[in-house]
């Protein structure tokens, strides 16, 4: 088994960030309706930093450890840094090469992430 692989079994068996946050500031939904795949992303923004954040969700091995090396990428640091990433950072945080069909489970948290920025509660 390949380096990447084992990263991302870890992720998906020993989630971080998962599960609920009191007082978040920012929520939001995804959903992959190629497989079905759902994500749910809230995020407690403080001063322009990322102070927590949370996930849950159904789906796939790839779609749930991304979320969970996500929000581990981006906790404690400034909002910029979440805001500002795109797919290619993404795919590199996961290191993994991907077929198309399951560019979109890895993608489904960014998008959630970068969704709930933009939703304030």
């Amino acid at each position: 088994m390949h380096a990447y692989q084992d990263n991302i079994l870890d992720h998906y068996h020993n989630p971080r960030y998962a599960g609920t946050l009191t007082h978040p500031t920012h929520v939001a939904d995804g959903h992959n309706a190629q497989c079905g795949d759902t994500m749910h992303i809230v995020l407690r923004v403080d001063n322009g930093v990322i102070a927590d954040a949370a996930f849950s969700g159904e789906g796939c091995a790839i779609s749930q450890a991304t979320a969970s090396m996500l929000l581990e990428h981006v906790v404690q640091k400034p909002v910029d840094v979440l805001a500002n990433m795109d797919a290619s950072a993404m795919l590199e945080l996961l290191g993994a090469e991907l077929s198309p069909a399951r560019l979109k489970c890895a993608l489904l948290a960014l998008e959630t992430a970068h969704k709930a920025l933009k939703n304030e509660v």
